[in-house]
Protein backbone atom coordinates (compact mmCIF):
# COMPACT_ATOMS: atom_id res chain seq x y z
CA UNK A 1 0.00 0.00 0.00
CA UNK A 2 1.22 3.27 -0.90
CA UNK A 3 1.02 6.34 0.96
CA UNK A 4 -0.80 10.04 -0.29
CA UNK A 5 -2.20 13.06 0.88
CA UNK A 6 -3.57 16.29 -0.21
CA UNK A 7 -1.60 19.25 -0.09
CA UNK A 8 -2.69 22.45 1.46
CA UNK A 9 -1.12 25.61 -0.04
CA UNK A 10 -3.48 28.04 0.78
CA UNK A 11 -1.16 30.84 2.28
CA UNK A 12 2.91 30.33 1.15
CA UNK A 13 2.65 28.12 -1.74
CA UNK A 14 6.41 28.12 -1.98
CA UNK A 15 6.94 26.92 1.71
CA UNK A 16 4.36 24.31 0.98
CA UNK A 17 6.66 23.24 -1.55
CA UNK A 18 9.67 22.59 1.08
CA UNK A 19 7.09 20.73 3.04
CA UNK A 20 6.66 18.51 0.33
CA UNK A 21 10.05 17.44 -0.34
CA UNK A 22 10.02 16.36 3.38
CA UNK A 23 7.26 14.78 2.95
CA UNK A 24 9.13 12.79 0.25
CA UNK A 25 12.20 12.35 2.19
CA UNK A 26 9.29 10.75 4.93
CA UNK A 27 8.15 8.33 2.81
CA UNK A 28 5.10 9.37 1.22
CA UNK A 29 4.53 8.52 -2.20
CA UNK A 30 1.40 10.66 -3.88
CA UNK A 31 0.65 14.30 -3.37
CA UNK A 32 -3.05 15.36 -4.36
CA UNK A 33 -2.29 19.60 -5.78
CA UNK A 34 -6.05 20.89 -4.76
CA UNK A 35 -7.61 23.63 -7.39
CA UNK A 36 -10.67 25.45 -6.07
CA UNK A 37 -10.58 28.79 -6.10
CA UNK A 38 -7.32 30.34 -5.48
CA UNK A 39 -3.92 29.42 -7.29
CA UNK A 40 -4.67 27.03 -10.13
CA UNK A 41 -3.22 23.36 -9.70
CA UNK A 42 -0.74 22.44 -12.78
CA UNK A 43 1.02 25.84 -12.35
CA UNK A 44 2.06 24.68 -8.49
CA UNK A 45 2.02 20.90 -9.98
CA UNK A 46 5.13 22.34 -12.28
CA UNK A 47 7.48 23.74 -9.72
CA UNK A 48 6.83 20.70 -7.43
CA UNK A 49 8.19 18.92 -9.93
CA UNK A 50 11.32 21.22 -10.26
CA UNK A 51 11.70 20.78 -6.02
CA UNK A 52 11.20 16.62 -5.84
CA UNK A 53 12.70 13.71 -6.94
CA UNK A 54 10.23 10.97 -6.53
CA UNK A 55 6.89 11.62 -5.32
CA UNK A 56 4.09 11.38 -7.94
CA UNK A 57 2.08 14.30 -8.34
CA UNK A 58 -1.26 14.75 -8.73
CA UNK A 59 -4.47 16.83 -9.71
CA UNK A 60 -6.93 16.95 -7.00
CA UNK A 61 -8.89 17.56 -8.29
CA UNK A 62 -9.52 19.51 -12.20
CA UNK A 63 -12.89 20.01 -13.42
CA UNK A 64 -13.68 18.44 -16.83
CA UNK A 65 -15.51 21.51 -17.34
CA UNK A 66 -13.25 24.35 -16.42
CA UNK A 67 -10.51 23.13 -19.13
CA UNK A 68 -11.23 21.05 -22.54
CA UNK A 69 -9.92 17.60 -23.03
CA UNK A 70 -7.03 18.85 -25.53
CA UNK A 71 -6.09 21.33 -22.57
CA UNK A 72 -6.33 18.43 -19.75
CA UNK A 73 -4.42 16.27 -22.07
CA UNK A 74 -1.28 18.82 -22.96
CA UNK A 75 -1.14 19.97 -19.54
CA UNK A 76 -0.81 16.55 -18.03
CA UNK A 77 1.76 15.72 -21.09
CA UNK A 78 3.68 18.86 -19.80
CA UNK A 79 3.40 18.29 -16.16
CA UNK A 80 4.74 14.77 -16.60
CA UNK A 81 7.73 15.95 -18.93
CA UNK A 82 8.68 18.11 -16.33
CA UNK A 83 8.66 15.37 -13.46
CA UNK A 84 10.46 12.44 -15.76
CA UNK A 85 6.81 10.45 -15.39
CA UNK A 86 5.56 11.38 -12.29
CA UNK A 87 1.81 13.21 -12.97
CA UNK A 88 -1.37 11.74 -12.55
CA UNK A 89 -4.59 13.53 -13.63
CA UNK A 90 -7.36 13.72 -11.03
CA UNK A 91 -10.46 15.04 -12.61
CA UNK A 92 -13.97 15.71 -11.13
CA UNK A 93 -17.33 16.91 -12.40
CA UNK A 94 -17.03 19.37 -9.69
CA UNK A 95 -21.16 20.57 -9.47
CA UNK A 96 -23.71 23.57 -11.01
CA UNK A 97 -21.79 25.78 -8.10
CA UNK A 98 -18.73 26.30 -9.55
CA UNK A 99 -18.93 25.26 -12.71
CA UNK A 100 -21.30 27.80 -13.78
CA UNK A 101 -21.07 30.12 -11.01
CA UNK A 102 -17.46 30.29 -10.97
CA UNK A 103 -16.39 29.39 -14.20
CA UNK A 104 -19.28 30.40 -16.25
CA UNK A 105 -19.88 27.63 -18.36
CA UNK A 106 -22.64 25.44 -18.83
CA UNK A 107 -23.14 21.89 -16.47
CA UNK A 108 -25.18 19.79 -18.43
CA UNK A 109 -24.19 15.36 -18.83
CA UNK A 110 -21.12 15.51 -16.27
CA UNK A 111 -21.13 11.31 -16.23
CA UNK A 112 -20.94 11.84 -20.15
CA UNK A 113 -18.77 14.97 -20.12
CA UNK A 114 -15.89 12.42 -18.04
CA UNK A 115 -16.18 9.02 -19.70
CA UNK A 116 -15.77 11.57 -23.06
CA UNK A 117 -12.92 13.68 -21.70
CA UNK A 118 -10.91 10.61 -20.88
CA UNK A 119 -11.33 8.83 -24.01
CA UNK A 120 -10.08 12.26 -26.05
CA UNK A 121 -7.69 12.69 -24.02
CA UNK A 122 -5.82 9.23 -24.35
CA UNK A 123 -6.50 9.43 -27.86
CA UNK A 124 -4.10 12.56 -28.11
CA UNK A 125 -1.42 10.57 -26.17
CA UNK A 126 -1.79 7.75 -28.24
CA UNK A 127 -0.48 10.12 -30.89
CA UNK A 128 -1.65 7.56 -33.46
CA UNK A 129 -3.18 9.55 -35.35
CA UNK A 130 -5.23 12.92 -35.35
CA UNK A 131 -7.96 12.73 -33.37
CA UNK A 132 -11.82 12.46 -34.26
CA UNK A 133 -14.12 12.25 -31.78
CA UNK A 134 -17.91 12.60 -31.91
CA UNK A 135 -19.73 12.39 -28.63
CA UNK A 136 -22.87 13.73 -26.28
CA UNK A 137 -20.60 16.50 -24.83
CA UNK A 138 -16.97 16.61 -26.71
CA UNK A 139 -17.31 16.82 -30.67
CA UNK A 140 -13.35 17.14 -32.58
CA UNK A 141 -13.18 18.43 -34.73
CA UNK A 142 -16.41 21.14 -34.94
CA UNK A 143 -18.57 20.05 -38.00
CA UNK A 144 -18.42 22.63 -40.71
CA UNK A 145 -20.33 26.04 -40.03
CA UNK A 146 -19.24 25.92 -36.58
CA UNK A 147 -17.01 28.50 -34.83
CA UNK A 148 -14.22 28.47 -37.44
CA UNK A 149 -15.64 25.85 -40.09
CA UNK A 150 -12.04 24.17 -40.71
CA UNK A 151 -13.04 20.96 -39.64
CA UNK A 152 -9.11 19.98 -39.44
CA UNK A 153 -8.21 17.15 -36.83
CA UNK A 154 -4.90 17.72 -34.68
CA UNK A 155 -2.76 15.83 -32.75
CA UNK A 156 -0.35 16.59 -30.39
CA UNK A 157 3.39 17.58 -31.74
CA UNK A 158 5.10 17.12 -28.65
CA UNK A 159 4.79 13.37 -27.60
CA UNK A 160 4.50 12.71 -23.68
CA UNK A 161 7.13 10.97 -21.66
CA UNK A 162 4.86 7.98 -21.41
CA UNK A 163 1.93 6.32 -23.56
CA UNK A 164 -0.76 7.41 -21.58
CA UNK A 165 -1.07 9.50 -17.75
CA UNK A 166 -2.65 7.81 -15.39
CA UNK A 167 -6.10 9.39 -14.93
CA UNK A 168 -8.15 9.51 -11.53
CA UNK A 169 -11.43 10.41 -10.93
CA UNK A 170 -13.34 11.56 -8.21
CA UNK A 171 -16.78 10.06 -8.09
CA UNK A 172 -19.13 9.06 -5.37
CA UNK A 173 -22.81 8.40 -6.98
CA UNK A 174 -23.21 4.72 -8.40
CA UNK A 175 -23.30 5.33 -11.88
CA UNK A 176 -20.24 7.63 -11.95
CA UNK A 177 -18.77 4.79 -9.75
CA UNK A 178 -19.46 2.15 -12.43
CA UNK A 179 -17.76 4.46 -14.76
CA UNK A 180 -14.45 4.70 -12.84
CA UNK A 181 -14.13 1.18 -12.47
CA UNK A 182 -14.30 0.83 -16.16
CA UNK A 183 -12.37 3.88 -17.74
CA UNK A 184 -10.11 5.31 -15.52
CA UNK A 185 -7.02 4.01 -13.96
CA UNK A 186 -7.54 5.31 -10.17
CA UNK A 187 -10.67 6.40 -8.34
CA UNK A 188 -10.57 8.90 -5.66
CA UNK A 189 -13.48 8.70 -3.07
CA UNK A 190 -14.51 10.98 0.18
CA UNK A 191 -15.23 9.48 2.93
CA UNK A 192 -14.40 5.99 2.22
CA UNK A 193 -15.82 3.56 5.20
CA UNK A 194 -13.69 0.54 4.51
CA UNK A 195 -16.54 -1.44 6.36
CA UNK A 196 -19.22 0.08 4.16
CA UNK A 197 -17.66 0.46 1.23
CA UNK A 198 -19.03 -2.71 -0.56
CA UNK A 199 -23.00 -1.66 0.66
CA UNK A 200 -22.53 1.96 -0.97
CA UNK A 201 -20.06 0.61 -4.64
CA UNK A 202 -19.96 -2.70 -4.57
CA UNK A 203 -22.20 -3.09 -7.38
CA UNK A 204 -21.08 -0.46 -8.98
CA UNK A 205 -17.60 -1.56 -9.19
CA UNK A 206 -18.80 -5.12 -9.90
CA UNK A 207 -20.29 -4.10 -13.20
CA UNK A 208 -17.75 -1.35 -14.24
CA UNK A 209 -14.78 -4.24 -13.31
CA UNK A 210 -16.39 -6.45 -16.22
CA UNK A 211 -16.75 -4.10 -18.44
CA UNK A 212 -12.73 -2.86 -17.96
CA UNK A 213 -10.13 -2.87 -20.30
CA UNK A 214 -7.55 -5.49 -18.97
CA UNK A 215 -4.85 -3.55 -20.59
CA UNK A 216 -5.58 -0.46 -17.54
CA UNK A 217 -4.88 -2.93 -14.91
CA UNK A 218 -6.64 -2.91 -11.63
CA UNK A 219 -8.47 -0.11 -10.67
CA UNK A 220 -6.23 2.18 -8.12
CA UNK A 221 -7.94 3.49 -4.78
CA UNK A 222 -6.97 7.04 -3.09
CA UNK A 223 -8.75 6.69 0.00
CA UNK A 224 -8.46 7.36 3.70
CA UNK A 225 -9.21 10.04 6.11
CA UNK A 226 -7.63 12.06 9.17
CA UNK A 227 -4.58 10.16 10.91
CA UNK A 228 -3.32 10.64 14.33
CA UNK A 229 -1.09 8.24 16.12
CA UNK A 230 -1.20 7.87 19.79
CA UNK A 231 -1.86 6.74 23.28
CA UNK A 232 -4.97 9.99 22.80
CA UNK A 233 -5.10 9.91 19.29
CA UNK A 234 -8.40 9.00 18.79
CA UNK A 235 -9.66 12.77 20.35
CA UNK A 236 -8.08 14.22 16.97
CA UNK A 237 -11.16 12.79 14.67
CA UNK A 238 -13.28 15.50 16.40
CA UNK A 239 -11.27 17.89 13.97
CA UNK A 240 -13.50 15.90 11.13
CA UNK A 241 -17.32 16.78 12.30
CA UNK A 242 -17.13 20.47 10.79
CA UNK A 243 -16.11 19.21 7.56
CA UNK A 244 -18.44 16.26 7.83
CA UNK A 245 -21.25 19.11 8.46
CA UNK A 246 -20.41 21.12 5.69
CA UNK A 247 -20.43 18.74 3.17
CA UNK A 248 -23.27 16.44 4.40
CA UNK A 249 -25.50 19.53 5.23
CA UNK A 250 -24.27 22.21 2.38
CA UNK A 251 -22.86 20.72 -0.48
CA UNK A 252 -25.80 20.95 -3.06
CA UNK A 253 -29.19 21.71 -2.52
CA UNK A 254 -31.52 19.35 -0.39
CA UNK A 255 -32.16 16.08 -3.45
CA UNK A 256 -29.06 17.26 -5.07
CA UNK A 257 -25.94 16.73 -2.78
CA UNK A 258 -23.82 13.22 -3.30
CA UNK A 259 -22.13 13.53 0.45
CA UNK A 260 -25.97 13.18 2.00
CA UNK A 261 -26.66 9.93 -0.39
CA UNK A 262 -23.43 8.75 0.46
CA UNK A 263 -23.69 9.10 4.52
CA UNK A 264 -27.70 7.57 3.79
CA UNK A 265 -25.93 4.72 2.18
CA UNK A 266 -24.36 4.27 4.77
CA UNK A 267 -27.10 3.63 7.43
CA UNK A 268 -27.34 6.72 8.51
CA UNK A 269 -30.25 8.56 6.48
CA UNK A 270 -31.69 9.85 9.64
CA UNK A 271 -28.66 11.14 10.85
CA UNK A 272 -27.81 12.96 7.68
CA UNK A 273 -31.47 14.49 7.15
CA UNK A 274 -30.73 16.27 10.55
CA UNK A 275 -27.34 17.37 9.98
CA UNK A 276 -29.20 19.00 6.57
CA UNK A 277 -31.79 20.47 8.13
CA UNK A 278 -29.68 22.25 11.10
CA UNK A 279 -26.90 23.35 8.52
CA UNK A 280 -28.90 24.36 5.70
CA UNK A 281 -30.87 26.39 9.24
CA UNK A 282 -27.54 28.56 9.94
CA UNK A 283 -26.79 25.86 12.76
CA UNK A 284 -23.55 24.94 11.78
CA UNK A 285 -22.28 23.96 15.31
CA UNK A 286 -25.54 21.68 16.15
CA UNK A 287 -25.13 20.38 12.24
CA UNK A 288 -21.47 19.24 13.46
CA UNK A 289 -22.67 17.80 16.71
CA UNK A 290 -25.61 15.88 15.10
CA UNK A 291 -22.20 13.84 12.80
CA UNK A 292 -22.85 10.48 14.49
CA UNK A 293 -19.83 9.02 16.21
CA UNK A 294 -20.00 6.10 14.14
CA UNK A 295 -20.01 7.94 10.64
CA UNK A 296 -16.71 9.76 12.28
CA UNK A 297 -14.88 7.09 13.54
CA UNK A 298 -15.67 5.16 10.25
CA UNK A 299 -14.04 8.12 8.06
CA UNK A 300 -10.78 8.68 10.29
CA UNK A 301 -7.73 6.96 10.69
CA UNK A 302 -7.38 8.23 15.27
CA UNK A 303 -5.85 5.85 17.62
CA UNK A 304 -2.83 3.70 18.97
CA UNK A 305 -0.41 2.50 16.90
CA UNK A 306 -2.24 -0.71 17.01
CA UNK A 307 -5.42 0.91 16.20
CA UNK A 308 -3.96 2.24 13.29
CA UNK A 309 -2.47 -0.48 11.75
CA UNK A 310 -5.74 -2.45 11.93
CA UNK A 311 -7.34 0.34 10.41
CA UNK A 312 -4.90 0.27 7.35
CA UNK A 313 -5.68 -3.70 7.16
CA UNK A 314 -9.04 -2.90 6.95
CA UNK A 315 -8.67 -0.20 3.87
CA UNK A 316 -6.37 -3.06 2.23
CA UNK A 317 -8.83 -5.47 2.39
CA UNK A 318 -11.54 -2.70 0.78
CA UNK A 319 -9.49 -2.56 -2.02
CA UNK A 320 -7.35 0.23 -1.54
CA UNK A 321 -4.59 1.02 -2.73
CA UNK A 322 -3.12 4.16 -1.63
CA UNK A 323 -3.78 5.20 1.68
CA UNK A 324 -4.88 8.90 1.45
CA UNK A 325 -4.19 10.88 5.13
CA UNK A 326 -4.43 14.22 6.05
CA UNK A 327 -1.91 14.02 9.31
CA UNK A 328 -2.73 15.55 12.79
CA UNK A 329 0.74 15.65 14.41
CA UNK A 330 0.47 14.84 18.38
CA UNK A 331 3.03 16.06 21.28
CA UNK A 332 5.25 17.94 19.19
CA UNK A 333 5.47 15.75 16.10
CA UNK A 334 5.51 17.36 12.09
CA UNK A 335 3.42 16.13 9.36
CA UNK A 336 6.76 14.46 7.87
CA UNK A 337 7.26 12.45 11.22
CA UNK A 338 3.61 11.11 11.28
CA UNK A 339 4.21 9.75 7.88
CA UNK A 340 7.34 7.99 8.74
CA UNK A 341 5.14 6.61 11.30
CA UNK A 342 2.50 5.75 9.32
CA UNK A 343 5.33 4.15 6.85
CA UNK A 344 6.35 2.04 9.02
CA UNK A 345 3.25 0.41 10.05
CA UNK A 346 2.15 0.44 6.53
CA UNK A 347 5.35 -1.73 5.40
Amino acid sequence: MKISMQLKYDTDIVAAAGQVAALEQAGLDLIWVPEAYGYDAPSFMGYLAARTERIGIGSGILSVFSRTPALLAMTAAGVDALSGGRCHLGLGSSGPQVVEGFHGVPYGAPLARTRETIEVMRAFWRRDKAVQYSGRSVRLPLPAGEGSGLGIPMKLLTPPVRPSVPVWVAALGPRNVRMVAETADGWLPMFFAPEWADRAWGESLREGAAARDPRLGPLQISAGGLLAIGPDAARARELAREQLALFVGGMGAPGHNYYYNLVSRYGFAEEAATVQRLFLSGNRAAAAAAIPSALLEATTICGTESYVKDRVDAYREAGVTHLQIVPVPQDGESEASVVARLRDLVG
